[in-house]
């Protein structure tokens, strides 16, 4: 039995692997990998290792999770080192669950490479604090579901000094921006929708929830930032929110209706 390795590619950029990732990519012997894998990343796999595309074209899967689960423990009877390569971080909305369960279940030994999240990632292009002290006291990660049991989202967690972050919004923001309103946030809420983060085709989009509903869909992945955080002021949205004489660590205040 070789060993099989679940890696962060992180969020494009072939820079932002950490050291490990990329020790491992260059002994792998066969790699399955994520869509949302840049080309550069693949680019620090082994030349002599087998790369497998097992992830979605045009939202439809090339392969079932079941299927990527048998794939990972058959390579691994047979191969040194197999590699589960996901885009940000494995353990982030990247059903690493389901593989560890059937890595576990069959004995086989593994290991997990953390990676940079995209929220960090996307954060980090357009230059903003995800807790930033002087209006947010705690992120929320939850991705955007157009099922009729998405409306059953705990939104009540998310208060005024909450940074939403929403992964895969999808292609019509109108949705997202309706959703958000009905939550009880507020329209001019900030919010900032980030394309392709760390890669040479990023872009950022500094809008608000209302104005969110008429924005132009940016190319996947995408990614949005809704919060206080996700103004180019927050100084002055920090000032009039919490008050010029206020301490930045209170935490008692829910969104207006």
């Amino acid at each position: 039995m070789g060993k099989v390795y679940l890696v962060g590619a992180g969020p494009g950029d072939p820079e932002l692997l950490t050291v490990k990732a990329v020790h491992v990519l260059a002994l792998a012997n066969v790699v399955l990998h994520d869509s949302l894998v840049s080309r550069e990343v693949l680019a620090k796999v082994s030349p002599s290792a087998s790369i497998i595309d097992v992830g979605k074209r045009c939202g439809r899967k090339l392969l079932t999770q079941d299927e990527i689960n048998s794939l990972l423990v058959s390579y691994a009877a047979s191969n040194e080192v197999v590699v589960r390569l996901k885009g940000g971080d494995p353990l982030i909305f990247g059903r690493a669950g389901e593989e560890l369960e059937a890595l576990r279940n069959a004995d086989v030994e593994f290991e997990i490479v953390p990676g940079i999240t995209a929220a960090i990632g996307a954060a980090a292009a357009a230059g903003i604090s995800l807790t930033d002290r002087r209006v947010a006291s705690q992120i929320l990660f939850s991705t955007f579901s157009r099922r009729p049991e998405g409306n059953a989202m705990d939104w009540g967690a998310v208060t005024a000094a909450t940074t939403l972050v929403l992964y895969m919004p999808g292609p019509v923001y109108a949705e997202v921006s309706e959703r958000l309103c009905d939550a009880g946030l507020p329209p001019e809420l900030p919010c900032v929708i980030v394309s392709s983060a760390t890669s040479s085709q990023q872009q950022v989009r500094w809008t608000n929830v209302a104005k969110l509903a008429h924005e132009e869909k940016l190319p996947a992945p995408a990614l949005l930032i809704i919060g206080r955080v996700a103004s180019q002021q927050v100084r002055e949205i920090g000032a009039a929110f919490w008050g010029e004489e206020s301490s930045f660590e209170a935490t008692d205040f829910t969104l207006p209706s």
